[in-house]
């Protein structure tokens, strides 16, 4: 069983992040307001999704035995099938009532946690999925995410990342703030990211490149935007001869 730490500020770890707290705090809260409702309308997407299923299960056999932690986890659906599959699950995220939902609903152990300060231990884990999570972060931002999901991982250990890469609004490298979601006032930034250059920044932090997957929307089922998949894990220990 993985152990989530405390938060890594409370530890005394300060960064950029902490000076960040305001946006932070602002997407927190936005996710706090729409909890219950995003599990009611995603919790059963999957099921219309054959390629994110295909991709999960090569992750969780990728990984081998060990927990799998599911960062940014939302609702927990995507670590409830995971789970069912027999794979230890942990969920992490910003929001607390995602977490909350996570395991009520889910049946999800989930903790909040900062993705780019992770409260879990260096080489906990087995595997990682981030599904949709990542595209709430600045460039800088997800260069510190992508590194502590490199510390967290165990040598040989896969990530799947995910992510928009462009609509019929939106081009690549583009943002779009959402100010009212689900009769809701939030105020959340979705970045629109190019799957080139996020390779180059996983390979930057010490992630190898394994498999990359670039897929339309499903119709009626999602948001109508073109997607992208990357599967990088951290490299083996290297072993004398």
């Amino acid at each position: 069983m993985v152990r989530v730490l405390a938060s890594r500020e409370s530890l005394g770890h300060h960064s950029t992040v902490a000076d960040e707290s305001s946006s932070r705090d602002i997407q927190r809260d936005s996710y706090d307001r729409v909890a219950e409702r995003y599990a009611a309308e995603i919790s059963s997407e999957l099921d219309g999704k054959p390629l994110d299923r295909s991709l999960l299960a090569a992750v969780a056999e990728l990984a081998g035995p060990g927990p799998v932690a599911d960062i940014g986890c939302g609702p927990g659906h995507v670590a409830a099938h995971l789970g069912a599959g027999g794979a230890p699950v942990i969920g992490l995220d910003l929001s607390f009532q995602m977490c909350r939902v996570a395991f009520q609903h889910a049946n999800v152990p989930a903790a909040v946690g900062d993705m780019r300060m992770l409260p879990l231990a260096s080489e906990s884990v087995a595997a990682i999925v981030c599904l949709y999570a990542c595209i709430h972060l600045d460039t800088s931002e997800r260069s510190s995410a992508y590194q502590e999901f490199a510390r967290v991982l165990r040598p040989g250990g896969p990530a799947l990342v995910a992510f928009h890469v462009f609509d019929e609004d939106t081009s690549v490298g583009d943002t779009k703030t959402v100010t009212r979601w689900w009769d809701h006032d939030v105020r959340v930034t979705f970045r629109f990211l190019d799957p080139a250059s996020e390779l180059d920044v996983l390979a930057r932090v010490g992630l190898e490149f394994v498999a990359r997957l670039d897929r339309a929307p499903h119709v009626g089922r999602e948001h109508p935007s073109s997607r992208s998949y990357l599967l990088v894990r951290r490299p083996t220990s290297r072993t004398s001869p």
